[in-house]
């Protein structure tokens, strides 16, 4: 069984942005899983001023054939080489309503590679559950949203597929330099979004507990960034938000620590932490109420 080398600080922000594990050797027909159970605190959607605790499921599966599934991402490294992992990379990107990111979320016990979904990726809340708009005329008691919903009157983001590529190379066992690229975002289907980051892998604090720490940046082009912090004419007449025109270029910077406690073979508790802050049009975006962040997480994972 391989040791699981990286945690992605996603995840979802909106991109669900990709988390790989390392392809660490295994044997044929082998394969290393986790799942479990905790609780994350995040932005109600990003540049939010408001937040928002959920359950957090934790998923993460690797096979010797090379895929892996981990939180809302799968893909397949396709390398031998020592030192560098590469391969395809498929991501679901929840959507957005009135009341923000409307999702339940799923975590990972990887090292962190500070992509943009935080400690978990997301999950969209499921079809049967009624959409905020109904539900109170349905019986439900509706969730209150904040005074000056800057999302009300907003075009909603449709849930998406993405679709690209990973690459991470290792400057030596503990340090690697991580990069992705997902395409396929926004109601249009034309956004696109590339994240980088160093990691610092598995630092070993005492027999059980291991840190790693992350940091990266975050690359958007205009059609994404138009479609999660710009305002059309419609979208100005019907909100309290002025027309803005978001163009692309960086987008955030991201910064995370996870701490993993490994009491028994196969039971392990993770916790992370990952502070995030808007730059650029995003930041100066009327949806931005506010450019810094934190997304804190905590679960209880078994090994399988």
């Amino acid at each position: 069984m391989s040791r699981v080398c990286v945690l992605a600080l996603a995840g979802l922000s909106k991109l669900a942005l990709a988390q790989t594990p390392a392809a660490n050797p295994m044997p044929d027909g082998s394969r290393d899983m986790y799942l479990g159970l905790g609780v994350q605190s995040a932005p109600r959607y990003e540049g939010a001023d408001s937040r928002r605790t959920t359950a957090l499921p934790v998923l993460q599966f690797q096979w010797s054939n090379g895929i892996f599934v981990s939180g809302l991402s799968a893909g397949m490294h396709l390398s031998s080489r020592p030192g560098i992992e590469y391969g395809p990379l498929l991501a679901l990107a929840p959507g957005r309503d009135e009341s923000g990111t409307r999702l339940l979320r799923l975590g990972t016990v990887n090292d962190g590679s500070g992509g943009s979904s935080g400690p978990g990726a997301t999950l969209p809340v499921p079809d049967w559950m009624p959409p905020p708009a109904r539900l109170a005329e349905d019986g439900y008691e509706a969730e209150p949203e904040p005074a000056g919903n800057r999302l009300a009157g907003m075009e909603p983001l449709r849930r998406r597929v993405l679709a690209g590529g990973f690459l991470n190379l290792y400057l030596n066992p503990q340090w690697r330099l991580t990069g992705n690229l997902l395409y396929g975002s926004g109601n249009a289907r034309n956004g696109l979004r590339a994240h980088l980051a160093v990691q610092r892998l598995a630092l070993q604090l005492a027999p059980q507990h291991t840190l790693s720490l992350s940091a990266g940046v975050s690359v958007v082009n205009r059609a994404h960034s138009q479609a999660y912090f710009g305002v059309s004419e419609d979208e100005a007449n019907r909100s309290i938000n002025l027309m803005y025109a978001s163009g692309g270029g960086l987008q955030d910077v991201r910064a995370g620590a996870r701490w993993n406690w490994t009491f028994t073979p196969a039971w392990m508790l993770t916790s992370g932490i990952q502070a995030t802050r808007l730059l650029g049009d995003a930041k100066h975006s009327p949806l931005a109420e506010r450019p810094t962040n934190l997304t804190v997480s905590t679960a209880l994972a078994y090994r399988f």
